[in-house]
């Protein structure tokens, strides 16, 4: 199959580009309309920067207990395997850390020097406060969700998956939520060729670029270095780690992670940026990894290929939809 069978586009979504490549080209215009419906659908739940958001309804309640819809559900409970396959470093209730730091609106219209009062951090309340059965969720008043670290791959999982449901399950689908990607059906021969745009290069001040190939699965990538601003005059961001309530202070600067799900991969590489030199677990669980440290040194973990072009090898269970299973009490 050549290059030019394969139908690109991009658009606005969830606050950032979504950009979809689907292969055959004749496929491009029904995967794009079911991407539009299902990231459409996923805002309306989970963007806690709608005012009329069903979680943003949730989080102004002073109710405990609440119904959800079946997207909403199934989007905590991602959130809630996260922290606990991550062990707490992937905390859904980081939510009031966040509104303290300013990150109270999306992040395009952030005041970048934000407010010049500090307010005192406190860790986060904990995802074990949290209770999902069902649809029938526990959330103690006044604790704040945010599923940012979960919520846009899972949105590139739910629309890639959508567009090759919609395509007929036939040829292969590709969905970039800004640089959160998952894939869908067959990969084009050779694998997908994912362009991984690293920090500016110390000495010349551009962004330095390798080329790895998806051959199914996803890649997802965390990083202090965006979604930066200043509050209190202090430079913060937008990964917190939920133990103190603060941004995280690690020794990575930028962690990209391969996984079966994007969900996965988002959650693995949040987990790193927060644990600090952790990276032991990305061994244990067999995730291949790229990390920048805040010194600009490069550390390959697992099977990451060391020179451009090579294809990932990621491991086929996907051990965050086995909790999610837990969670929801189905084999």
């Amino acid at each position: 199959m050549s290059g030019a069978d394969i139908g690109v586009a991009e658009r606005a979504a969830l606050g950032t580009t979504a950009r979809v490549a689907v292969w055959p080209v004749e496929s491009l215009t029904v995967a794009l309309w079911a991407i539009d419906r299902v990231l459409e659908a996923l805002d309306h739940q989970a963007s806690r920067f709608r005012f009329d958001s069903e979680i943003s309804r949730l989080n102004r309640s002073h109710g405990e207990h609440f119904y959800l819809s079946g997207g909403l559900a199934d989007a905590i409970a991602v959130a809630l395997a996260a922290a606990r396959w991550t062990d707490g470093l992937v905390d859904p209730t980081v939510g009031g850390a966040l509104v303290a730091l300013g990150y109270d609106r999306d992040f395009a219209v952030i005041e970048q020097n934000g407010d010049p009062s500090w307010l005192p951090a406190t860790p986060a309340p904990g995802w074990t406060s949290v209770r999902l059965e069902g649809r029938l969720c526990r959330r103690p008043r006044g604790v704040v969700l945010d599923l940012g670290a979960t919520a846009k791959a899972l949105g590139a999982d739910r629309a890639a998956a959508a567009a090759f449901a919609h395509a007929g399950r036939s040829g292969g689908v590709l969905v970039s939520l800004g640089g959160d990607i998952a894939t869908a059906g067959e990969c084009p021969t050779g694998g997908w060729p994912v362009l991984v745009v690293e920090d500016p290069d110390s000495n010349q001040g551009m962004p330095t670029t390798h080329v790895v190939r998806l051959d199914g699965g996803a890649l997802a990538t965390s990083s202090v270095a965006c979604r930066s601003w200043r509050r209190g005059g202090r430079d913060v961001h937008h990964i917190i780690d939920p133990r103190t309530g603060l941004p995280s202070a690690g020794p990575w600067r930028t962690a990209t992670v391969a996984a079966p799900t994007c969900a996965e991969a988002n959650a693995a590489s949040t987990a790193v940026i927060v644990g600090g030199a952790e990276v032991d677990w990305l061994s244990s669980v067999g995730l291949p990894a790229r990390l920048i440290g805040q010194d600009g040194s490069v550390c390959l973990v697992g099977s990451w290929p060391e020179n451009g072009g090579g294809t990932l090898q990621i491991p086929p269970v996907d051990r965050l939809a086995a909790g999610v299973r837990a969670l929801k009490g189905t084999p």
